[in-house]
């Protein structure tokens, strides 16, 4: 019985189970980017940049810093586990 209820069902279901997988596959690549830490150092030196050709005030920068350490801090521990 669950077999048929599949076969009919699918025409229903497989759109929306695609919809799923390809939703979060794009979410996996999406975290998998956002904690690159090559991408954060990069960040991090453009925000260094920034901050030399006075884009940003010393407010601006510690606060900015703090979110890309703290993600970098977070890559750290993902890559440890």
């Amino acid at each position: 019985m669950g077999l048929l209820r599949k076969l009919l069902g699918a025409p229903v279901t497989a759109p929306f189970s695609g919809a799923l997988w390809v939703t979060a596959q794009l979410a996996q690549a999406a975290e998998t980017e956002f904690y690159d830490p090559v991408r954060i150092r990069r960040e991090l030196e453009a925000l260094a940049g920034a901050a030399d050709r006075g884009d940003l005030d010393e407010t601006d920068y510690d606060a900015a810093e703090e979110v890309l350490m703290a993600r970098l801090a977070e890559a750290a521990r993902r890559g440890a586990t």
